[in-house]
């Protein structure tokens, strides 16, 4: 596979907005949305006892990524109101509760507080620790996109309000079961997110601005999944991945390109479409897999294979990591896997980075850094290993932070940490660290 079709399969062109200097990680998957570390002179094993920890910084709870980008880090989170408490069962979404969503800046030498902007919240989501998508920094701005559908423009130094758009107002957009989840991206002076509502499940705002440019999908369901930018026939096209189909608009214009029938197991589509070579696949719940090829004399698309039992990905909380033909990443019940394209085949399974044999919904995070690979696991543990279509190959592994959550019985950590400046920046409910990951 040549590092064009890399790109493409990673879900951005070079073609988007440059976002910020190599050794930042200024959104969610890196500066180019790929998963992939650039930066040379990292460790190739951890010393004893682990890598050193540089600075922790309190947080509080919330599932989103930290974003690096100009010596300082970002971060979301979610304060309790007094009196408030989340219920038993996290799956109980009948009562609202009243809370604050946070956007911390913090210094990236020290983890110094260096602004706040918070403001109410009431959550009525499943799973209502905090907000889930990664603070997107370019040009002196910061965006956030809260779980209950809060969308904010902050002037990146001082934190000042630059705009804002609440989906649930201005759209009539209901949170999916999950929340809003969908990192927003950047796409010239474009910033697209999906939000719901009539004729709005995706939608593209002036960054400057916040005015609406044009919007796009009539599915009713919003899902989970940020796009995919691409090209094919010669056409400059927008992947979008919903619970109930899989279409292409023109990123310009928002003009429907194409459509293909999709149906996500209760609306859950959560990954980013990925392609290799003239294939795009979608994976979700169930085998509700999608493998398509991309039309050459026009845009459009013809289906490979749809829910093919015993073949495909059906991804949950990783976006999966395309190589060499090769789809990697972690299937909803836990194992690591290699699949395929365009066929499909399961070349070979493995609990991989994870600390046992998976249960199911076991997270590690995938980044790619030289020829090897770092895991973030649910059990807080970093991981160095290998990836090739014959195994997977365990190089090292280091416990970095606990666990603060809870997902099916056990404790985890759910959060797509950042590679920045030699260094890892991740989080779980209480606390935020810096680690040092560079070679001595």
């Amino acid at each position: 596979m040549n590092s064009r079709n890399l790109l493409l399969a990673s879900g951005a062109l070079l073609a988007l907005a440059p976002l910020a200097n190599g050794d930042d990680w200024p959104q969610w998957m890196g500066p180019k949305r790929d998963n992939v570390w650039r930066e040379t002179g990292i460790i190739e094993k951890f010393p004893a006892g682990g890598p050193k920890v540089v600075w922790r910084a309190p947080v509080a709870a919330g599932y989103s990524g930290p974003a690096v980008a100009g010596g300082k880090v970002y971060v979301t989170d979610r304060v309790l109101a007094k009196g408030s408490e989340n219920p038993a069962d996290p799956f109980d979404t009948k009562k609202k509760i009243d809370s604050t969503e946070r956007v911390l800046c913090l210094d990236e030498k020290t983890g110094k507080e260096l602004w706040k902007h918070e403001y109410p919240c009431a959550y009525q989501i499943s799973y209502p620790a905090g907000p889930r998508c990664t603070p997107l920094v370019s040009d002196g701005k910061v965006y956030t996109l809260g779980a209950m559908g809060d969308l904010y423009c902050l002037d990146a130094v001082s934190g000042k309000e630059l705009w804002k758009c609440d989906f649930k107002a201005a759209y009539k957009s209901k949170p999916a079961i999950w929340g809003f989840a969908a990192h927003p991206i950047l796409d010239g002076k474009k910033l697209i997110t999906l939000v719901g509502g009539e004729g709005a499940h995706v939608v593209a705002f002036d960054k400057d601005t916040g005015k609406e440019l044009w919007k796009a999908g009539d599915d009713k369901e919003i899902g989970y999944a940020p796009p995919l930018f691409t090209e094919a026939a010669g056409v400059r096209q927008m992947i979008v991945a919903a619970p109930k189909s899989v279409y292409a608009v023109d990123p310009e214009t928002g003009k429907q390109l194409w459509t293909t029938p999709y149906n996500a197991t209760s609306t859950s589509i959560i990954m980013t479409p990925v392609r290799s070579g003239e294939h795009v696949f979608v994976g979700g719940y169930q085998t509700k897999n999608l493998m398509l090829k991309l039309t050459s004399d026009k845009p459009g698309v013809e289906v490979v294979f749809k829910d093919k039992k015993g073949a495909g990905l059906s991804p949950v909380n990783v976006q999966p990591f395309v190589q060499d033909g090769v789809v990697y990443g972690h299937d909803e019940g836990g194992a690591l896997r290699a699949v395929e394209v365009p066929s499909g085949k399961r070349l070979w399974d493995s609990p991989g980075p994870l600390a046992s044999d998976p249960k199911g919904s076991d997270t590690s995070f995938i980044v790619k850094n030289g020829d090897r690979f770092f895991f973030f696991n649910e059990s807080g543990e970093l991981v160095i290993g290998k990836l090739t279509p014959k195994e997977y190959e365990e190089v090292d592994r280091a416990k970095v932070i606990e666990q603060t959550g809870a997902a099916f019985g056990r404790k985890v950590v759910w959060c797509a940490p950042a590679f920045a400046d030699k260094k890892m920046f991740v989080r779980n409910d209480k606390e935020i660290i810096c680690v040092d990951l560079a070679a001595k």
